[in-house]
């Protein structure tokens, strides 16, 4: 059979078709060979799918222990195409990413063709999270009145927010704090329970003895913070500060 009837079939074994009618069928044999490359191409489309399927997986665990109600929005998968599917791949948070928020997951394939990809993700907690009801000064000692609730998405707040009032409370101000700002544990002290000036007791222990001493604090310090004291004999020594005036000191 002459070539020309092998690749047009029976419609061109009749003889008399007119040309026009055979420019007609070969031009569109010709449009159907685009096709061909597109089913090619069907496995960079799984494989996105293969990725977008283990990010998801990965943000379900990772905010079901979320506070509040958690979503998450995967972003288009890039730089995945012409890489061959992978039978295991591994999912974390890129390094240094925040974990909500706009924020970038890490896959790698854990296969002989190793490959990384990263993809951004945005993901959202609507929660209750701890504002000032009015200005704090620093230094200042924190009461319930000095807080408040509000309702928002995390992702848009800087990390450390606090959701319990409670774990303010009884805290002092590291620095001024306005009215309706986010209280953030970075912001917060504890309060001192050793003041600069106060006289407090020395207690030196060490293995078999105990040595008292009384002296002047040099600085203020929180509990199990260290601090400055100089003892009535003029010798500054430094110890951890604890509830009730007195510092210790272990060799």
């Amino acid at each position: 059979m002459p070539p020309r009837l092998a690749l047009c079939g029976s419609a061109c074994l009749n003889p008399g078709m007119p040309i026009s009618l055979r420019s007609l069928f070969y031009a569109l044999l010709l449009a159907a060979t685009p096709m061909e490359a597109i089913s090619q191409a069907a496995p960079v489309r799984d494989d996105n799918r293969q990725i977008r399927n283990a990010v998801e997986q990965f943000l379900r665990n990772q905010t079901s222990s979320l506070p509040g109600q958690a979503s998450f929005t995967i972003n288009n998968v890039e730089g995945s195409a012409g890489r061959a599917p992978c039978p295991t791949l591994d999912v974390s948070m890129a390094p240094g990413a925040r974990s909500i928020g706009r924020t970038t997951v890490l896959v790698r394939c854990r296969a002989d063709n190793a490959w990384a990809i990263y993809v951004p993700v945005q993901v959202r907690v609507l929660s209750e999270y701890v504002v000032t009801t009015r200005p704090l000064s620093q230094g200042q000692l924190i009461s319930e009145a000095d807080l408040s609730r509000q309702s928002g998405d995390l992702g848009d707040l800087p990390n450390g927010v606090l959701l319990d009032p409670a774990l303010a409370i009884g805290r002092v101000a590291a620095m001024p704090i306005p009215t309706g700002k986010p209280v953030l544990s970075e912001l917060l002290r504890q309060p001192p329970v050793i003041q600069s000036g106060q006289t407090v007791k020395v207690i030196s222990r060490g293995p078999g003895f105990e040595v008292t001493n009384e002296g002047r604090a040099l600085t203020a310090a929180a509990e199990g913070k260290v601090i400055q004291v100089r003892l009535n004999s003029g010798q500054v020594v430094s110890g951890l500060a604890r509830t009730g005036g007195t510092v210790e000191i272990s060799f």
